[in-house]
C-alpha cells in the first residue's frame, strides 16, 4: 500500500489533528500551523522510513509513523518558539 507523497499528505492531515489532541495547549501558530506540522511530520516520517529501509506498509504503521513525526515536529516547534520568545 504505497501511495507516495500524496498518500503521506493525506495521512499528515489526520496526523496533524491527532498530534494536536495528543499534545494539547496553545501553539503560537494555532490549529492551521499544527495541521501543517502534521503534514510535514508525515512526509518526514515517510522519507526517514524510506532512507532507513524501514517498512511502513499497512495503514496502521503509516498512521503511527505519521503521528510520531507530527508529535516530534510539534514538540520541536514549541521548543523553538519558547526559546525565541525569551
Amino acid at each position: 500500500m504505497n501511495h507516495g507523497v500524496m498518500g503521506w499528505l493525506l495521512i499528515g492531515l489526520v496526523a496533524g489533528v491527532l498530534g494536536k489532541l495528543i499534545m494539547p495547549g496553545r501553539d503560537p501558530g494555532g490549529f492551521v500551523v499544527t495541521i501543517l506540522l502534521g503534514i510535514a511530520g508525515a512526509l518526514l516520517a515517510g522519507y526517514v522510513a524510506t532512507i532507513l529501509n524501514i517498512g511502513v506498509e499497512g495503514w496502521i504503521r503509516q498512521y503511527g509513523a505519521a503521528i510520531l513525526g507530527s508529535v516530534a515536529l510539534l514538540a520541536i516547534y514549541r521548543i523553538i518558539m519558547r526559546v525565541r520568545g525569551r
